[in-house]
């Protein structure tokens, strides 16, 4: 006997709200976005006019962070769609493939900034500070729009809190290429602008390898982050006639969706008088609600001792 609990699981797909706030955090979102990708274009004439390495680097820092905002867009847009019989989770798992294009390509210019960046230490090139300025300013003005827009929704929804943390970042970097501007403008310090490269590296590369790390649990399917699964199996194993617990699995298919799937042996009396139902919500119950991490969809197949005992188990 199998089950499997939908009810729940539509809330998930559905963190938004109502439509009219969905469409809300829609439009919140876009504008972020395109302000975003001005920054880059912004960024990137000024990194190649200035030969800024802050500046490039924090250029490509806000291209990854402006594919996070059109992957946001495209995530509040999608979440109303339903999951069809060849796309069962409809398009869930776009945002772990763009969180790992994201994380990678993070990884990639951090370690560039921190390389070029130590080399420029010892022999710095000569910086437009003014013209540096200027582009970080603007950059930070963009940054300081996109935050007042993302403000008032970013605790609607685990998207759009990502969206703005996203945009905090960019700030954060726009303010690092304005000191060093101001600090080579004032003391002719040329190698200020290499130490903000590497400011700017030390604040995304952990970002990345923090994002490579959760966008790859969920590709390999491991566990959901703070469920044990020793302790659910255990916890299993305490409900009136349950016998035993094995092939027990879970894994996130999305943000804010796991998913936990098992055999469970019922005693032989328990299918005989009947009591299967209210095991099988017990066991439902006992995922969805007495853990940390609530796995609100479940598969269980429910099996008498016969049957268990002719499997093979791969998994104790």
């Amino acid at each position: 006997m199998h089950h499997h609990d939908h009810g729940a699981h539509a809330g998930a797909e559905n963190p938004a709200g109502t439509p009219a706030q969905a469409r809300s955090h829609r439009r919140r979102l876009a504008i972020a976005c395109a302000i975003t990708v001005g920054i880059v274009l912004a960024q990137a004439v000024g990194a190649w006019v200035t030969g800024s390495l802050a500046l490039l680097t924090d250029a490509v820092h806000s291209l990854t962070d402006s594919i996070g905002l059109g992957v946001a867009l495209v995530a509040a847009g999608l979440m109303y769609r339903a999951a069809t019989a060849q796309r069962t989770w409809g398009f869930r798992r776009v945002e772990i493939l763009a969180g790992l294009l994201q994380a990678t390509l993070l990884l990639g210019v951090g370690i560039y900034a921190a390389v070029e960046g130590i080399s420029r230490l010892g022999a710095p090139p000569v910086i437009m500070h003014l013209e540096l300025l200027l582009f970080g300013a603007a950059g930070l003005a963009g940054n300081v729009i996109s935050l007042l827009v993302l403000a008032s929704g970013r605790k609607a929804s685990l998207n759009m809190r990502a969206a703005f943390l996203e945009v905090s970042a960019d700030a954060l970097g726009s303010l690092s290429v304005m000191i060093a501007a101001v600090v080579i403008w004032t003391t002719g310090w040329q190698q200020a602008d290499a130490v903000a490269a590497l400011a700017i590296a030390a604040l995304i590369i952990p970002r990345a390898l923090l994002l490579l790390r959760e966008t790859a649990r969920v590709l390999l399917e491991f566990a959901p982050r703070g469920l044990d699964l020793e302790k659910v199996r255990e916890h299993m194993l305490t409900q009136d006639h349950v016998q035993d617990v094995h092939d027990l699995h879970a894994s996130t298919v999305a943000t804010g969706l796991p998913v936990i799937s098992a055999h469970v042996v019922l005693d032989d009396a328990c299918f005989r008088e009947g009591c299967v139902p209210e095991t099988l919500s017990r066991l439902k119950t006992c995922v969805a609600e007495h853990f940390d991490v609530a796995v609100e969809h479940s598969t269980f197949q429910l099996e008498p001792p016969s049957i268990a005992a002719g499997e093979t188990h791969t998994h104790a």
